[in-house]
């Protein structure tokens, strides 16, 4: 395994991140309470093994559908795997990225821009907004990782979901 830490360049919302590869998984530190992770080339048990070490305590899964083909990731073995090492399993369904719309985040930094902020428009939801809400208070008191496929942060959905994350933790 390659460990090691990478610091780089920001996100693409304007937001400071710090972009950190642990165990080969890219993960994006926003504050001490949340990070992104994707699973696209990983393997369940280093995967499992690299956020237990980095202090997650809680997975929120934000694919519309939990389902991979990928062995290990799709929701009841992902959830199995992180009960065993004491991380809480949590799917939020409300934070999913319609199918329509994923195409974009794979296109043109135009047609990036524009996927991006058709997903912030569905976040807007009593249910997207009430969910965004809650994970601000649990990053707050807990470690929490936010996950879908892609490995890149910027191309992913998740990258607005952790913005949002962000702008409800407490200024230190």
């Amino acid at each position: 395994m390659n460990e090691g830490v990478l610091i780089g360049a920001g996100s693409s919302a304007g937001r400071s991140h710090d972009r950190v590869t642990c165990m080969n998984i890219s993960a994006t530190r926003l504050r001490e309470g949340a990070i992104g992770v994707g699973y696209e080339g990983q393997e369940i048990g280093p995967f499992v093994e690299a956020l237990a070490r980095r202090g997650v305590t809680r997975l929120v899964d934000v694919r519309l559908t939990p389902i991979s083909r990928k062995r290990g990731f799709s929701k009841t073995a992902l959830g199995q795997a992180l009960a065993e090492v004491g991380i809480v399993y949590d799917h939020r369904r409300e934070l999913g990225n319609l199918k329509a719309n994923r195409a974009g985040f794979a296109g043109t930094e135009a047609e990036l821009a524009q996927a991006k902020s058709r997903y912030a428009e569905l976040l807007d939801s009593a249910e997207g907004q009430a969910s965004l809400n809650e994970l601000g208070r649990l990053a707050a008191s807990e470690r929490i990782a936010v996950l879908c496929f892609e490995a890149d942060q910027r191309r992913c959905h998740r990258d607005v979901v952790l913005g949002e994350i962000a702008r409800r933790l407490p200024r230190a």
